[in-house]
């Protein structure tokens, strides 16, 4: 086999760290526009995305691989890609942080029936027909359209925020590829893997090329059943007045029927097996045999046997040695074998059919019938079974070392459950028709001799050879299955079949992303296609997400006008809001429903970092241009900490330690929540609040360092998720060298050493009464500026004294005059309760609130909710309501009553208190 040669080095890529690019404005509010484009530039010229086997092979760095799915050359993102891209990028992104030699492969496929449809449809805008200017010449206007047109999806890729190291970037059709593509085909043909056969194939009539039956849809449609009488005749043709029923739902298909079979058992035919019937329509006389496939209770029992287009009737034709009529020709219509009906278009060629039937007195009846109906994928045609000389993947053997792989946990499915799907596939697996009647595509390494003379071609004697044996010989016109390339995918884009240092270095790989659709078109064949050429998986782990859907539930689709453009949502919120809620939403292997006001979610979280920053940083000195010029770090140690930095410091250890776990469990949605409880609940909620009351607007340098230290291991934590808005702020916390990006940072380390699980519960409980008493402001109207009295009685002495030594929390962050805490207290008059745990928090309304005022108030509420309630009591103790209703809205009232009583009771309760 001939070299591949390496991965080019040194495209687009600057030798030098590229300059740190100016701050961001200030504002209140995160503008991503003013963000994003300058990091990814500063990253990729930087080299931040690149990977080096040299580092593995020679510097022991363990590597991490994601190869990625790659997207049609005629593609352009949609939502489908950003989930799956987010998945891996985000997993690429904290690997590297980790220190492992991070490389995601990118690339693009040719996509055979998709591209040449659309550079078909161009040509035809122009005029030009593809078949009128030749092969050669429209093959140049694909690859002149791919120049052009080719890989806008990459680039939206981009704004994504993918790092992926673009040298790397491979096309299925680069001569690197295509040769061992075309390798593979020898490679299998000499060890008997690939063969050519007379079979049935999915014919799609539109493109005029076979398919997989993987990329056929059956889909339920209306449709009629015929039944139609066949007359049985003698010897000589001659009809002796019997007859046999049969039904079909493909009266175009009679002119091919070259037996009918009844069922052995069946007593209504047994006289009638041996003799021969005429075929409506066209007069072939066909025997009638006994199979024990024919179900007695379908229809009258009998079958039409038309081994040339069914599958079922093919294998029937197989067992009593039938003739196989080829009825149609490659445009779906009729060929000389329809007699009457040559040149008619099959569906038009249906009705006449029917027509003449009914005229002849052989029609039976018609009924309305749905059935299944076999649908293109691609393009939507009806299919065709057609029997079709095709090149052939024997599967079998494949399949062995792939489930094998499975079986034994060498490759581990991500949610589990899809493994099951997996060895259904490969346990039932069928052999793979790879040859496709197109010219756009890996054309079959086959070369066939011509005769000088007739200029036909030798089909027995073929060569099968990547280079051609010589004058004399034309190459197969047919090429291979997109999928035949794409397989290779994990080891052809590292420059195999050589034996490059890519390869050594970055196979196997670590991880495959992808969805369930192609779970068998490519997930399962490039795991074949690993063990069986190199004897090892392609990646050890395979996470599989679920299908963006609408917010009702649907697939999304230019007929119900329900895409939602990631790139219009990324115009809007932000790359980095458009990920992390992405990431939020992907629970493994799940479906998502969509709502585009979802994205708010994950701008909020950007806007609620970029201010938590300006909290503190904006103590922190700095240069006219906004960048920091003082380097704050903590002196003290973990044990002179108050109790709020301790608890601070034992919570991120906890979520550092969890979203670690988390992510390296392709636990994806559980990361994000983790993470943006500590950042939005414990730092911005609770920390920064306690940090700035004791000082107002002058906070110590170690408060200030303790913040900058645990919110640049916030940064660390989000950056897989949004990296564009905390690579910004990660330059504004200190001064940094011009290569010390966030992206290149080392991921947070769990520290034990600084962990205080009791000063942790004793901030916890401090949070939940602080909680509690904000909760009595709201419910009696107190407003946050007015202090209040607050008397905490607790479960005992101990827990008295823990309260005792966090008292000036509680007042400080509850707003209280005057704090009163001990374990045998009685209740002050006129007080709320709320109960904590163990302790009980009594809060003195008295002079807060007019007592009258608000006694009226609770009992006007009271009244009302008691006559809401009777109204939906009198409504289900009708028995006519609770009979007729539909049972969802029954149980909607019996929900509010409920509801109701639960309210009466909290305000009876409220009532109460006050006396």
């Amino acid at each position: 086999m001939p070299e591949t040669p390496e991965i080019p080095r040194d495209r687009n890529r600057q030798t030098d760290t590229p300059a740190t690019p100016d701050p961001a404005p200030t504002g209140s509010a995160y503008e991503p526009e003013a963000v994003e484009a300058k990091w990814y530039h500063y990253w990729e010229d930087g080299g931040f995305f690149d990977a080096e086997p040299d580092a593995v092979l020679e510097g022991g760095k363990e590597p991490f691989v994601i190869p990625m799915p790659p997207p049609n050359v005629t593609g352009r993102l949609h939502m489908g890609h950003a989930l799956q891209d987010t998945v891996q990028d985000l997993l690429v992104r904290f690997k590297r942080m980790q220190g492992f030699e991070a490389l995601w492969i990118p690339g693009m496929d040719h996509a055979g029936i998709a591209t040449q449809n659309v550079v078909e449809r161009e040509l035809r805008k122009d005029g030009v027909d593809r078949k009128a200017i030749g092969r050669e010449a429209f093959l140049r206007h694909v690859w002149a359209w791919k120049e052009e047109y080719g890989g806008i999806i990459l680039q939206q890729k981009r704004r994504l925020g993918d790092s992926c190291d673009w040298r790397y970037e491979r096309f299925t059709m680069d001569d690197g590829l295509s040769r061992a593509v075309q390798d593979v085909f020898v490679t299998l043909y000499e060890q008997g893997l690939v063969y050519r056969g007379d079979y049935l194939v999915n014919w799609d009539p539109d493109n005029q090329t076979v398919i997989s039956n993987k990329e056929v849809d059956n889909v339920e449609r209306p449709g009629h059943l015929w039944t139609v009488r066949y007359p049985v005749v003698d010897a000589d043709g001659v009809e002796t007045g019997e007859h046999i029923e049969i039904a079909t739902t493909r009266p175009e298909t009679i002119p091919a029927d070259t037996a009918i079979a009844v069922h052995p058992d069946d007593e209504r035919y047994q006289s009638l097996v041996g003799k021969t019937v005429k075929v409506p329509a066209v007069g072939r006389i066909v025997p009638i045999i006994a199979d024990d496939y024919v179900k007695m209770d379908f229809g009258a029992g009998a079958l039409k046997v038309t081994p040339g287009h069914d599958e079922n009737d093919f294998q029937i034709g197989k067992r009593h040695d039938l003739e196989s009529v080829s009825l149609m020709n490659l445009d779906g219509t009729l060929n000389e074998e329809g007699g009457p009906y040559a040149g008619l278009d099959r569906f038009e060629a249906r009705e006449r059919i029917v027509e003449d039937l009914t005229e002849a007195g052989q029609l039976v009846k018609t009924e309305d019938y749905p059935h299944t109906v076999p649908i293109s994928s691609r393009s939507k045609a009806v299919i065709e079974p057609l029997l079709s000389p095709q090149w052939y993947v024997a599967m079998e053997p494949l399949a062995e070392k792939a489930l094998a792989v499975v079986n034994d946990g060498t490759v581990t499915f991500h949610p589990s459950r899809w493994a099951n799907e997996y060895r259904r596939w490969l346990e039932d697996i069928r052999d793979w028709p790879i040859s496709r009647q197109l010219w756009w595509g890996h054309r079959i390494p086959v070369w066939y001799p011509v005769d000088p003379e007739t200029g036909e071609r030798d089909e027995a004697n073929f060569v099968v050879s990547v280079d051609s044996p010589g004058e004399g010989y034309v190459q197969d016109e047919d090429v291979l299955d997109t999928w035949f390339s794409s397989w290779l995918w994990p080891f052809a884009t590292l420059g195999w079949p050589a034996s490059t240092d890519a390869l050594k270095a970055f196979y196997p790989g670590s991880v495959l992303v992808s969805g369930y659709d192609i779970l068998f078109f490519w997930i399962a064949r490039m795991i074949m296609a690993g063990t069986h050429f190199l004897d090892r998986v392609p990646y050890t782990d395979v996470f599989v997400t679920g299908m963006i859907k609408d917010k009702q539930g649907r697939w999304m689709s230019k007929s119900l006008g329900n895409g939602i453009d990631p790139l219009d949502m990324i115009e809007q919120y932000g790359a980095d809001a458009v990920r992390y809620t992405l990431g939020v939403l992907c629970a493994q292997g799940q479906d998502i429903k969509l709502d585009p006001a979802k994205f708010e979610g994950g701008r909020n979280i950007a806007n609620k970092i970029w201010n938590a920053s300006r909290v503190f940083g904006r103590f922190v000195e700095r240069d006219d241009e906004g960048r920091p010029t003082e380097d704050l770090r903590r002196e003290r140690g973990f044990a002179d900490l108050d109790l709020a930095e301790r608890w601070l410091l034992t919570r991120l250890h906890d979520t550092v330690e969890a979203v670690t776990d988390a992510l390296n469990s392709y636990r994806i949605s559980e990361a994000a929540h983790l993470a943006y409880d500590f950042v939005w609940r414990d730092f911005c909620d609770w920390y920064l609040e306690v940090s700035k009351a004791p000082f107002g607007e002058t906070p110590s340098r170690e408060t200030l360092a303790l913040s900058t230290e645990v919110f640049e291991q916030i940064l660390q934590l989000l950056h897989p998720f949004m990296p564009f808005v905390t690579e910004e702020l990660w330059w504004t916390l200190r001064p940094r060298e011009a290569g010390d990006a966030l992206i290149a940072s080392t991921w947070p380390t769990p520290d034990s050493a600084e962990t205080d699980a009791e000063a942790a519960q004793t901030f916890s409980t401090v949070q939940d009464l602080v909680t509690a008493i904000r909760q009595v402001r709201a419910q009696y109207n107190v407003p946050p500026s007015q202090e209040v009295r607050t008397v905490i009685v607790a479960g005992d002495a101990d827990t008295a004294a823990a309260v005792e030594g966090a008292r000036e929390y509680v007042e400080r962050l509850a707003g209280l005059s005057a704090l009163t805490i001990g374990s045998d207290l009685e209740k002050p008059s006129a007080s709320a309760a709320v109960v904590v745990g163990a302790h009980v928090v009594y809060v003195p309304l008295e002079g807060m609130i007019d007592l009258d005022v608000e006694r009226q108030r609770l009992q006007k509420e009271i009244d009302g909710k008691r006559g809401f309630l009777t109204g939906v009591e009198k409504k289900l103790q009708n028995e006519a309501f609770v009979s007729r209703a539909p049972e969802a809205v029954v149980t909607k009232e019996r929900q509010k009553a409920e509801d109701a009583k639960a309210e009466i009771a909290a305000l009876e309760a409220n009532l109460a208190d006050l006396g």
